[in-house]
This record gives structure tokens, C-alpha cells and sequence, in this order.
């Protein structure tokens, strides 16, 4: 058996001997071209000489390059002008992961209609604001995660919501908020109904935060969905009167009752440009 190890492996000792007789004989051949033609220089027949193996240098494989694409993390700016004017809460570094924990709402064309309908009105006290890309009840504040605790991150976060039962909760009261930094402001609904079993919620979510020794979540939070945002503290302008509005189109809009009466199936976990999701039972 042992031959066949030593077959199977050979070592770098005898593979450098067979390269050294190679390089020698090679040597010996172009040493006997010299003395023949007399012309050829010393720099052309170093040229004639092959490299040892420690010398070759090898293309990696794309199939192993391809590997590590999923840690790869894009570079991303701290300009604000790159951002619609939004300023960072922190600075981005390389290796950190922006991460929150949240409850997705998926929007259909009659929320579009309504919402389109309360930022129309919002032009009309002065203030245009940004519709927001996606919907979603907040569960915890954003963390910055190291790359190497996402997974550790997500499967305590599962193994924490796996007994948590699906639930309902009406979104119908609206809200006017800004930022802990106060460079943006906020249009949102808020829950009025629900309020229990967000709590239970965010009371898994937060232990985990605190296995990791992150920030938990804030105390009398106000859950809502936001819809849409302005840059700056521009909060006045949407209170008194304008506000009152918004909440007589909400009510008064056409089957609100059922639009804003939101199944809550699922939890989510966004880091950096990765989603995770968690079905509730």
C-alpha cells in the first residue's frame, strides 16, 4: 500500500530533480547550437530555457473565481446627491452590512390609486414628496452587521419567529413622521388594529438583537407603513388642516375597509442587497 502512496503522491523533491534533467538537458542542446552557429546571445538562449513549476503562473478557472461572488459587496457611496439628497445614519464601510427586520406589504393597483390620490393633495399644501419603492411595517432599527454573522444572524432570527402564528392588522390612520437625524419626513399610515401581535414580534426580534449586542428596537414605537418622503424637516406643512384632509380621503375612499386590512404572512430581513424571508405559521 505504501507504493501506492507514493505513486499517488509524489513529492516536490523528485518532481524538481526530473524538472532540473530537463532544464539541463535543454541547457546542454542549446549550448551545443552556440558553439556551432557561434551567433546565438546570451539573453536568446535564457529564452530557450523552461521555467520551473514554482515559476508557471496559471489562469484560475472561472467556475472557481464565480465562488466567491456572493460576498462580494458593491462599493457604495456616502454622497448624498447619489441618494435623492438622503443622508447615511452611518458611514459605509467596507465588510458592514445594513440590516433591518421588517413585515413586507404587498400593494395592488387600488392602494396605488388611493396613495397617488393623498400625494396629489400633498402638492396642494405645498410639499411634493417621493413615493417610497416598497411597503413595509418596521420590526427593528437598522444594525450594521459584519459579513460573517449574517447566517449565524438569520437562523437565530428563524429559530425565533418558527412559532409565531400569521395574523391580520389594519393600516387606515394617517401619520406624519421624520428620522431619528431629522433630514427627512415621512408620510405613512399608521396600525390601528394588530398592535399585540406586532409586540410579540418585536420582542423575538429584539432578543436576537441582543445575542448579537445590537440595538433594540424603539421603545412606543408608532408601527406604520411609510409611503412616501421629502428631504428635510418639512413636518409643519403637513399638519392642521392638510393632515385632516388626508384622513378624510382615507376614510372615504372606496372599499378602504378591505385594502387596508393587511394578512401579515411572512417576516423579512434585508442585509446589505440581500433579502431573507420567514414564513409565519
Amino acid at each position: 500500500m505504501s507504493s501506492q502512496v507514493l505513486v499517488g503522491y509524489s513529492s516536490s523533491s523528485s518532481s524538481e530533480d526530473e524538472t532540473s534533467a530537463q532544464i539541463s538537458g535543454c541547457y546542454e542542446k542549446v549550448q551545443k547550437k552556440n558553439s556551432s552557429d557561434g551567433e546565438l546571445g546570451k539573453s536568446e538562449v535564457l529564452h530557450d530555457v523552461p521555467q520551473t513549476r514554482s515559476q508557471i503562473c496559471l489562469p484560475v478557472p472561472d467556475s472557481v473565481l464565480n465562488m466567491f461572488q456572493d460576498s462580494k459587496e458593491e462599493h457604495c457611496s456616502d454622497d448624498s446627491a447619489q441618494h435623492g439628497g438622503r443622508v447615511r445614519s452611518f458611514p459605509h464601510e467596507r465588510g458592514n452590512w445594513a440590516t433591518y427586520v421588517y413585515m413586507p406589504y404587498e400593494a395592488n393597483e387600488e392602494f396605488f390609486d388611493l396613495l397617488d390620490l393623498l400625494l396629489s393633495h400633498t402638492r396642494t399644501c405645498g410639499l411634493s414628496l417621493v413615493r417610497m419603492e416598497e411597503f413595509h411595517i418596521s420590526l427593528s432599527q437598522t444594525v450594521v452587521l459584519r459579513h460573517h454573522w449574517i447566517n449565524p444572524f438569520m437562523q437565530s432570527l428563524r429559530d425565533r419567529l418558527l412559532p409565531v402564528h400569521r395574523f391580520f392588522c389594519v393600516i387606515d390612520q394617517v401619520k406624519v413622521y421624520t428620522n431619528q437625524e431629522k433630514t427627512r419626513t415621512f408620510l405613512g399610515l399608521a396600525v390601528s388594529s394588530g398592535h399585540a401581535q406586532i409586540l410579540e414580534l418585536i420582542s423575538e426580534v429584539d432578543r436576537v438583537l441582543e445575542e448579537f449586542n445590537l440595538q433594540t428596537f424603539y421603545k412606543n414605537s408608532s408601527f406604520h407603513i411609510s409611503l412616501a418622503w421629502c428631504v428635510g424637516d418639512l413636518s409643519d406643512k403637513l399638519h392642521g388642516r392638510c393632515l385632516q384632509d388626508l384622513q378624510e380621503m382615507v376614510d372615504h375612499f372606496e372599499d378602504a375597509s378591505v385594502l387596508l386590512r393587511c394578512h401579515m404572512q411572512q417576516i423579512c430581513c434585508k442585509a446589505g442587497n440581500k433579502i431573507f424571508s420567514f414564513p409565519l405559521r
